[in-house]
């Protein structure tokens, strides 16, 4: 076995062992132990959260005083501790109303590990994956507050840069890391914003 599916596994193991629906939720972890993305009595919004993975790690990070809601056009299987909304982040703008009203204000973090049907052909997918990182950073504009902190996946490449320097106008720190628990071949990044200028 190649050291990168013996990761993957090992990954994929450890879910299954802890209760956690994907592997992708040890990217969570990982990244808020690094940066602390979410707090405990965090309201966190969780774009793109099907099947679950990283809702499951933002209810456990927010603790009981804490509020999760996770959207997809997908449906998810209830997850104790969390709202979760069928809804499109591309949409008309219910899933801010419904996030604004859940969380009875603006959220202290919004994580997004939006993902397009992948075609298989980079430069579509690549131009997808950040067309749907700008629509939940229009998203994040109505309901993230001031000084919070965001997450989002983006596949590498010149668009990425773009919506790097974007972000940057937005929070105090910006920084694109890559979480051991990504596949090394695999072109996704995750820029962690601290610091919402709101």
């Amino acid at each position: 076995m190649k050291p990168a599916e013996a990761r993957r596994d090992h990954y994929r193991r450890l879910a299954r062992e802890q209760g956690l629906r994907s592997r992708a939720a040890f990217k969570l972890k990982e990244l808020n132990k690094s940066y602390r993305i979410i707090g405990a009595g965090f309201s966190v919004l969780d774009l793109g959260c099907a099947p679950g993975g990283w809702t499951q790690i933002a209810v456990r990070l927010a603790g009981n005083r804490g509020k999760v809601m996770g959207v997809d056009t997908a449906y998810v299987d209830e997850i104790e501790g969390a709202e979760i909304v069928r809804g499109d982040v591309e949409g008309d703008g219910s899933v801010l109303e419904a996030a604004l009203e859940y969380f009875g204000g603006r959220a202290d973090a919004l994580i997004c590990d939006l993902s397009p049907r992948v075609t298989g052909n980079w430069s579509v997918d690549h131009a997808r994956q950040i067309s749907l990182d700008y629509a939940a950073a229009e998203v994040m504009e109505g309901v993230l507050a001031r000084k919070g902190n965001a997450v989002f996946k983006v596949f590498d490449g010149e668009y990425a840069t773009e919506f790097c320097g974007h972000m940057g106008s937005k929070f105090s720190k910006v920084k694109a890391t890559k979480p051991q628990a990504s596949r090394k071949q695999s072109s996704e990044q995750y820029l962690v914003c601290l610091g919402f200028r709101g």
